[in-house]
């Protein structure tokens, strides 16, 4: 897609898309606009804005063994994880990347992979801001890589996940679209908690 007179937008994505007539262009073009608009905030991420808790109590990461909170991933760092699904308590941006982190890996799995690993056998928590990046990077790198290859027809194609029954259940479209979601939602979460960070006493 260009302007008059300049090409539109970042070149490190794809504007053609958007002009596509297709549910591939569609779904992926939406994707890779969220994930544009959000890594433009990761690159520039600090620990002390990644690890910053804007309340007392906020689930974080944590060395493992060291929280007495339910716990999610493998390694050596895990994600604290919420009592319930509508839990209201307030986040670190470190759990919001080791969050998405989990959401896309293992969609990833269960659509692409080898149908075995849950969240639990991820590597979901990276202590640093550089680390969480990276691994948030990779995991929606894989997405959109696999997701863009597909042909048009599977994204029709009912059950093409396995991850949840959901997923089962349902055409791949609303699968794909409900990752776009996720990552609008908390994306739009850590660029505000970077500007109350920012604004803080």
């Amino acid at each position: 897609m260009t302007a008059p007179d300049a090409v539109y937008g970042s070149p490190d994505f794809d504007w053609e898309v958007l002009t596509r007539p297709d549910i591939r262009s569609v779904v992926t073009g939406q994707l890779g606009c969220s994930w544009l608009a959000l890594h433009q905030h990761l690159v520039t991420l600090t620990d002390d804005e990644y690890l910053w808790a804007p309340a007392a109590g906020a689930l974080s990461i944590a060395r493992r063994g060291q929280t007495t909170r339910r716990t999610a991933g493998a390694g050596e760092w895990v994600a604290e994880w919420p009592d319930g699904p509508d839990d209201p308590g307030p986040r670190t941006i470190a759990w919001l990347v080791a969050h998405l982190v989990e959401v896309f890996a293992e969609r990833w799995e269960w659509t692409f992979g080898g149908h075995t690993r849950r969240r639990n056998d991820l590597e979901l928590a990276h202590p640093t801001a550089a680390g969480g990046v990276a691994a948030l990077t990779a995991a929606v790198g894989a997405w959109r890589r696999d997701v863009e290859a597909l042909p048009e027809d599977a994204f029709w194609t009912v059950g093409r996940s396995q991850a949840t029954e959901i997923d089962q259940q349902a055409p791949f479209a609303h699968l794909v679209l409900h990752l776009n979601r996720e990552l609008v939602h908390h994306g739009a979460e850590i660029t505000v908690l970077r500007d109350l960070h920012r604004v803080r006493p």
